[in-house]
């Protein structure tokens, strides 16, 4: 009898697995066919994305150079999704596909990643014709306005010439659709849809909702920074946040083989690929630390050995930076999180360092930082098992309160000049590409 509710137990399962299955199966079939139906649906409708400034549009007379920069950085991310024209007016990209073999989709998620920009707009172009407007493109709004309950339509009219007013134009927007989509109701506080109706120099341009862009600044209006990228999660996220200020982020890995695996480098090169799609393409320099490490184990205090090691590694990260005419250097460190992350500790680090260290994550929790690294897609990889070197030789006691006269004196008592010489010529880079 046992054995029996076993079996019927286990048929229940896999029934229900298999009823799942199809369901997933059924629901991706009708996306697709939505998906296809829009597509035929609007096909002979001109569409464009229009991707809105944030902070550039306060900029004053160097406002062109952050433009040129962002324009150059759009057309460099969509090289992969086909033919797009990219130009600008009125603190706003026009983003348009050439040609109907130009992935529109793939095009609005990168869109999304690249700094400076704040929000995406998909919309349909039509002449600036009120019944044009009010005939056509209630057809491209159709998937949105099908699964709403409540709307509201606002209208943005900066070509003044254009005879409706703002208020008008809602009125008349408004109308046309609980005519042509009964089961809406309007509500202007907290709607479901916001449908826009943009009338521009140009054109008409109307779209239901619009997608969050990135923020920030564009990537290279801030000078160039080294990131000290471990396999943890804080040190991407530092990556990100400083990409997002406009720093073109170069990064940097210390190995310590046989300590750390092959495993835990293809993490961090991972981690690195991850966040190309925010920073760009990313020359990175692997360091192989071996050596140094079993010198700072036999020959410093036990006590001493990671405040030493993270100045040993400022130092030949700068040394590198200044070969590469890099201008700071960043890490993920977050204050009081750890022993080598007090406020004594960091005093003692930027004590070795003769260029800037920012530390973007200094004051966040550690949540804050989780909730980043989730967001750009990292956080998964970095909790992966593998560890990096700064786990190599951890002290049982490290001091929290270090001293800068006696990690100094530590430091000066061993001759660092050769080894540190080594590992920078034994460093390999190479660039990480952006997909």
């Amino acid at each position: 009898m046992q054995g029996k509710v076993k079996h019927a137990n286990k048929c229940f399962v896999l029934f229900i697995k298999g009823t799942a299955k199809k369901v997933a199966f059924d629901r991706f079939l009708t996306r697709t066919f939505l998906c296809s139906f829009r597509k035929e649906r609007i096909k002979f409708m001109k569409e464009i994305i229009l991707c809105k400034y944030g902070e550039i549009a306060l900029k004053g007379l160097n406002k062109s150079s952050f433009e040129s920069m962002m324009t150059k950085s759009v057309k460099r991310r969509l090289k992969s999704c086909g033919q797009f024209s990219v130009s600008k007016a009125q603190s706003t990209l026009y983003v348009e596909p050439l040609d109907d073999e130009s992935d529109v989709d793939m095009a609005v998620e990168k869109l999304s990643k690249i700094f400076g920009i704040v929000k995406l707009c998909r919309c349909c172009v039509l002449e600036k014709d009120m019944d044009e407007i009010l005939t056509k493109s209630l057809d491209y709004i159709e998937d949105e306005m099908e699964t709403a309950r409540t709307f509201k339509v606002d209208a943005k009219r900066s070509d003044k010439k254009f005879p409706f007013k703002s208020p008008e134009i809602c009125i008349e927007m408004g109308g046309k659709i609980l005519e042509r989509f009964p089961h809406l109701k309007v509500d202007v506080h907290d709607p479901d849809v916001v449908v826009t109706v943009e009338i521009r120099e140009t054109n008409a341009y109307v779209h239901a909702g619009s997608i969050e862009g990135a923020g920030g600044i564009p990537v290279g209006s801030s000078g160039k920074a080294m990131l000290l990228l471990s396999g943890g999660i804080d040190s991407p996220v530092a990556g990100y946040m400083m990409a997002k200020r406009g720093a073109i982020i170069s990064a940097i890995h210390f190995e310590a083989p046989p300590y750390t695996s092959d495993r835990a480098k293809m993490k961090v090169e991972k981690l690195a690929k991850i966040i190309t799609a925010y920073c760009g393409d990313i020359n990175f320099f692997c360091v192989p630390f071996t050596e140094i490490q079993e010198l700072l184990r036999d020959n410093c205090p036990e006590e001493l050995f990671t405040i030493l090691m993270r100045r040993l590694m400022m130092e030949i990260a700068q040394r590198i930076c200044e070969k590469e005419d890099i201008q700071a250097l960043v890490t993920g460190e977050s204050l009081g999180q750890v022993a080598s992350q007090t406020m004594y500790a960091m005093v003692c680090t930027d004590a070795a360092c003769r260029m800037p260290v920012f530390r973007p994550c200094v004051g966040l929790d550690k949540s804050e930082i989780v909730e980043i690294a989730r967001k750009i897609d990292t956080f998964d990889t970095s909790i992966l098992p593998y560890e990096d070197c700064c786990t190599v030789f951890t002290p049982k006691h490290p001091k929290t309160r270090p001293n800068l006269a006696d990690v100094e004196a530590a430091q000066n008592a061993f001759d660092w000049e050769p080894y540190i010489r080594k590992a920078i010529e034994g460093t390999k880079p190479y660039l990480i590409r952006n997909a």
